[in-house]
């Protein structure tokens, strides 16, 4: 399959994501929304990589690591991003008890 399928497809569902954190109020829909922006990312660094490993396997490298830089950040980034998911839910179920809703636009009364 071509790589630029996984490219299309890597830019609609950040733009979605985009759109997502953009106009919606619902802390957790955007928290979602967030997630998927990660997951684009995600996609299209495995793609590059899949690419670029497809690449060396055609100019007759022999070396077998290549073209995994990709995957590898792929994985520090779910880390980071389940370490966020934690803090992040975290920080609405606190919003949620003092404030006893999960709308962005009450965070303007944690000011004062």
């Amino acid at each position: 399959m071509p790589v630029n399928y996984y490219i299309f497809l890597s830019i609609a569902l950040f733009c979605i994501g985009i759109v997502g954190v953009l106009t919606r109020r619902n802390a957790i829909i955007i928290f979602m929304c967030i997630e998927l922006m990660f997951n684009a990312v995600n996609l299209l660094l495995v793609a590059f990589s899949k690419m670029h490993h497809k690449a060396a396997i055609d100019a007759g490298s022999v070396a077998t690591n290549v073209g995994s830089d990709g995957q590898i950040f792929v994985f520090f980034i779910m880390v980071v991003a389940a370490a966020e998911v934690s803090v992040g839910l975290a920080i609405i179920v606190m919003m949620y008890r003092n404030v006893h809703s999960v709308d962005v636009n009450f965070l303007n009364r944690l000011k004062h």
